[in-house]
């Protein structure tokens, strides 16, 4: 039977089991909660991607703060970076650095297309010879398209150990512990980590488009009804960067497996083609849908 191509968010919908229509069934995930799930992960990903951008540029120019490296996140002119100590100051190793990243109350458009309005605040220690980073940030204000984010992040970056088929590169762990308020008021809970890594382009700075990460981690997610579900990525995902000359989504293969109440549900990001499709697998039963465009 030739498999159906359908938008996620109705794939997503056969989530829903219900044996009564005047009773809520919460042992699986609904069609909204997961398209609430994936705006998280837009946004974390967003931050995560800009916090480290920054942190990069901190290293490769102490004085000015600015990367010559050409890097998925670039800023806009929209948006404000302000530094203690003030830009133009030779930093030395032991201090403290905090950065402002200010994108504005009226929204500053992203490359990615992505809205963003308030500020990221970010601080951490000035040490270029340590063979760890720590890198702590919080918000102020800061919306994501239509998402408040609240709450702490960190991660944590080292450099792996070189090998004879793989050079020594960034591996950065992101802890989160977050709320998230969508604009119906609904309040959703995030705890958990993500592990990234690129396993290639690392040694061509000056070309983002050859770069392909790693992404590997779990989290879990309250939902306003105290609803618990589980993600982890089974299998690792690839994110490659020059599906952007495509105008295609940058994940191209891995798996994440969701768990609510013993109920689990996988999604296939394929084999590495730049495309729109997964396949999304519930209940023994495949579909192909529509991750993006």
């Amino acid at each position: 039977m030739k498999t159906k191509i359908l938008f996620l968010g109705l794939v997503l919908s056969l989530f829903t089991i219900s044996c009564n229509k005047d009773e809520e069934d919460n042992s699986t995930i609904t069609a909204e909660e997961a398209s609430m799930n994936a705006k998280i992960d837009i946004a974390n990903d967003d931050v995560s991607d800009i916090v480290d951008g920054e942190f990069v540029a901190t290293m490769d120019n102490n004085v000015s703060g600015k990367s010559n490296e050409v890097s998925e996140t670039s800023l806009p002119p929209c948006v404000t970076i302000t530094r203690v100590p003030a830009f133009g100051t030779a930093l030395t190793p032991g201090t403290l650095v905090t950065k402002t990243i200010d994108f504005g109350t009226t929204g500053c458009p992203m490359p990615n297309g992505n809205i963003l309005k308030g500020k990221i605040i970010m601080s951490f220690t000035f040490n270029p010879g340590a063979a760890s980073h720590t890198i702590n940030y919080q918000f102020l204000n800061f919306y994501h398209n239509a998402l408040k984010l609240d709450g702490n992040k960190s991660f944590t970056r080292t450099m792996s150990v070189a090998t004879a088929s793989s050079p020594s590169h960034p591996v950065v762990v992101m802890n989160m512990e977050m709320t998230v308020t969508f604009p119906n008021g609904n309040v959703l809970e995030r705890v958990g980590t993500r592990t990234r890594e690129i396993i290639a382009g690392f040694n061509t700075p000056n070309v983002f488009l050859d770069n392909v990460y790693q992404v590997t981690g779990n989290w879990t997610t309250t939902f306003p009804n105290t609803t618990v579900q589980t993600s982890t990525i089974t299998t690792p995902l690839n994110v490659k960067m020059s599906c952007i000359s495509v105008n295609k989504p940058l994940l191209v293969s891995g798996v994440i497996t969701f768990v609510r109440n013993n109920n689990p549900a996988t999604l296939d990001y394929g084999n590495g083609d730049c495309d729109n499709l997964a396949v999304f697998t519930i209940n023994g039963n495949s579909y192909n849908v529509t991750i993006g465009n």
